[in-house]
C-alpha cells in the first residue's frame, strides 16, 4: 500500500513539473514571438509598395522588393553609407574598449587621490541624457571648424562613462589581485599586466560591451545628423531617413529594404559573439575557481 502511494506522489510531482515546463516554454515561446514579429513585419514591408504599408497592415509577401531595392539604389548611396558606418562603429568601438577598460582598471585596483569623487562625476555624468549636450557639441564642433569631419563622431567615443563603470565591476570580481600581484613579483610592467593579463581576463566583458558598443554607434542618428552634411559621407541611418519617393514623401518601401540591410551586421555580430561570451564566461569561471 505505501509503495502504491510513493507511486501516486510521484506521478503528480511528475505531472506538476510537466505542467510548471508547458507554462514555462509557453511564456518563452510567447516572448520570441514578440520579439520576432518586429522583423517579421520590416521583412514582410520590404516587399510591399508604399500604397499597401501606409493603408493597411498584412502579413502576405508582396513581390515588389526588386522594385523597392531598384528605387533605394536610385535614390541614395546607400552601400556607401553602409561602409561610412561600419567604418565608424568599428573605430568608435575599439577606442571605447581599450581606453574604458584601462580607465576602469585604473579604478578597480589602483590606489589615488580624488579616486571616489571621480568615479562618482562618472556615475553622474552616465545618468544625464547625451541629448542635453546637443546644442553646447554642435556650437563647439562648429567653433573648431570641424563640421563635415568624422572626427567630431570618433574622439568622445573614448570616454564612455558606462564602459568605464562596466569594466570596473568586473574587474572587481573577475580578477584576482593575487594574479596581478604574482606578475609584478615577475618584474612585468603595469602596461604590461594590461595587455597580457588584464585585457584576456576580460573577455567576455570586451565582448558584452563591444557588442552593445557597436549597435550605438551603428544606429547612431542625431549627432551624424548634425555634424555631416556631404552626402558622400553621411552614414546609413541618416541616408535611410532621407530616402524619398518622386513626390518628395517617404518611400517606405525602398526604406524598409535599407532597413533590412541594416540589421544584417547586426545579427551577424550577435549571433559570433553570443558564442564567445559563453566560452570566455566558462573560461573566467575556471580562473575563478
Amino acid at each position: 500500500m505505501s509503495m502504491d502511494l510513493a507511486v501516486r506522489e510521484n506521478l503528480r510531482a511528475r505531472h506538476r513539473r510537466n505542467a510548471v515546463h508547458f507554462c514555462l516554454y509557453l511564456v518563452l515561446l510567447t516572448v520570441a514571438a514578440m520579439c520576432f514579429f518586429p522583423f517579421l513585419a520590416m521583412l514582410i514591408g520590404s516587399t510591399q509598395d508604399n500604397l499597401t504599408i501606409t493603408t493597411r497592415f498584412t502579413l502576405v509577401p508582396g513581390n515588389r522588393f526588386a522594385e523597392n531595392y531598384q528605387r533605394m539604389m536610385q535614390n541614395k548611396d546607400i552601400w556607401g553609407g553602409f561602409l561610412n558606418s561600419m567604418w565608424l562603429a568599428l573605430t568608435n568601438t575599439a577606442l571605447c574598449l581599450y581606453f574604458s577598460a584601462m580607465t576602469g582598471y585604473a579604478f578597480s585596483k589602483f590606489q589615488f587621490k580624488g579616486r571616489g569623487g571621480l568615479f562618482t562625476f562618472i556615475m553622474v555624468v552616465m545618468m544625464l541624457p547625451g541629448q542635453l549636450g546637443v546644442i553646447g557639441f554642435y556650437r563647439e564642433v562648429s567653433d573648431m571648424k570641424l563640421m563635415n569631419t568624422y572626427w567630431p563622431l570618433i574622439i568622445p567615443a573614448i570616454s564612455n562613462c558606462f564602459a568605464v563603470f562596466f569594466f570596473k565591476q568586473f574587474l572587481d570580481s573577475g580578477l584576482p589581485n593575487e594574479m596581478i600581484e604574482a606578475a609584478l613579483m615577475d618584474g612585468c610592467s603595469e602596461i604590461g599586466i594590461f595587455h597580457r593579463i588584464v585585457l584576456p581576463c576580460m573577455g567576455a566583458a570586451l565582448v558584452t560591451q563591444g557588442v552593445m558598443s557597436f549597435i550605438g554607434n551603428w544606429n547612431s542618428y542625431l549627432n551624424p545628423l548634425l555634424i555631416l552634411n556631404r552626402t558622400r559621407m553621411m552614414t546609413l541611418p541618416v541616408l535611410l531617413a532621407s530616402i524619398k519617393s518622386g513626390g518628395g514623401a517617404s518611400d517606405y518601401g525602398a526604406q524598409y529594404v535599407g532597413i533590412l540591410i541594416s540589421v544584417a551586421p547586426l545579427l551577424v555580430l550577435f549571433t559570433f559573439a553570443n558564442k564567445v561570451i559563453m566560452e570566455k564566461i566558462a573560461i573566467g569561471a575556471a580562473v575563478k575557481g
